[in-house]
């Protein structure tokens, strides 16, 4: 699951509320062990996301760094690269 989770800092453009949503959604799932919560759980499901998100907003503002911000388009572009080389068949013998 957390496998999912992309980094989000130093890219151009930042990071939408949507991604570090997302990104947040997976980690509480992970940690809950609940991919959808009961009707019980939900409210504390949706207020640790909530939670999650807040935090991890605060965290990205924070951060400094000296290195250019990454393209998304570049990063996605050597994502799929190094997926075709993991996934593609190797050629085998007889």
């Amino acid at each position: 699951m957390c496998r999912n989770i992309r980094t989000l800092f130093n890219f151009e453009p930042p990071a939408t509320e949507i991604e570090i949503r997302d990104a947040s959604l997976q980690f509480v799932r992970k940690l809950s062990g609940f991919n959808v919560p009961s009707q019980a759980n939900e409210a504390a499901f949706e207020t640790a996301v909530a939670d999650v998100a807040g935090v991890a907003r605060r965290l990205i503002d924070s951060l400094v760094t000296n290195a250019a911000p990454r393209n998304r388009d570049v990063e996605a572009e050597r994502a799929r690269a190094r997926s075709a080389l993991r996934f593609t068949p190797r050629g085998g013998g007889d």
